[in-house]
């Protein structure tokens, strides 16, 4: 069985759809669909229902998720070992950071280079859900996560404990508000996130829990997308304070949120189990752990 049709089924599967799962390994469509058929063939099985409207697994399919990831993290970290024999003249390291903290990675990414100047760094920028998958699938050595986090499966180290801000069009009504709670923005037009960032759960929970669903008018993954939207007047955004406070907030306004306050936590994760590489271990050092 090949790594590459183990890689392809965990992917379509992390993605949702095979449209997805290729544009994330940069494929076609079919190119996918094949890898899928040919494993399904080598097994002899069904691993996927095909006449739903959403991605469904048959119970083989469960199975062989469950232990492709499984593989898919030997065959990384048996890479990963055979080349850190070459200690840190040179070398990887993989971090997934979120793209609402890539201030809170700079400073050590600065120490880092510094101090291992043979060693690249290699970044997936998404959010939680996908670095959580890198990290299970033994892509990522590390990755910012949305706390909380399953601490039966990482090691992990804080890395800011902040709350989310309201951003809203300059000529809104919040813009001169001091503060205002959540329950007050039932009728607004809410942009979140895109699908991997795991604090849009965040924001719909907390929603719910005032007595609303949220009304989306779009969803970006870019948060300089996402002010610009906002300028724009298409709709209000809830942001973390801290990255409010290093944005361009001309033409916006910004409030503070204070009913709830809805977290935002961020921690540096990395697996408990299985092979940590030198170039891990230094940055790890590097921060005192």
């Amino acid at each position: 069985m090949e790594l590459r049709l183990l890689k392809a089924f965990a992917v379509v599967v992390e993605m949702g759809g095979f449209t997805a799962a290729a544009d994330r390994l940069h494929v076609t469509q079919p190119t996918i669909s094949k890898a899928i058929k040919q494993l399904e063939d080598e097994i002899g099985q069904p691993l996927l229902h095909r006449h739903t409207r959403t991605l469904r697994l048959t119970d083989v399919g469960e199975t062989v998720h469950r232990h492709a990831h499984e593989i898919l993290r030997a065959s990384a970290q048996l890479d990963t070992a055979v080349a850190d024999l070459a200690a840190l003249s040179h070398g990887e390291l993989r971090i997934g950071i979120p793209p609402l903290g890539p201030r809170l990675f700079t400073p050590m990414i600065a120490a880092f280079t510094r101090r291992y100047p043979g060693v690249e760094l290699k970044f997936l920028e998404d959010g939680s859900r996908t670095i959580e998958a890198g990290l299970q699938n033994g892509e990522l050595d590390m990755g910012g996560l949305l706390a909380p986090i399953d601490t039966t499966q990482y090691e992990h180290r804080p890395l800011v404990n902040d709350h989310l801000g309201l951003l809203a069009p300059a000529k809104s009504r919040w813009a001169k508000r001091a503060s205002v709670s959540l329950a007050e923005l039932a009728d607004e037009p809410f942009i979140m996130f895109s699908s991997a960032f795991m604090l849009n759960e965040r924001i719909v929970d907390a929603c719910r829990q005032c007595g609303f669903a949220p009304q989306v008018v779009g969803r970006s993954g870019q948060i300089s997308f996402i002010i610009e939207l906002v300028r724009s007047g298409v709709g209000i955004v809830l942001l973390p304070e801290s990255e409010l406070a290093a944005l361009d907030l001309r033409g916006v306004g910004r409030t503070a949120l204070v009913d709830p306050i809805i977290p935002w936590q961020i921690e540096l994760a990395w697996p408990k189990v299985g092979y940590l590489s030198h170039a891990a271990r230094a940055w790890l050092a590097l921060m005192g752990v």
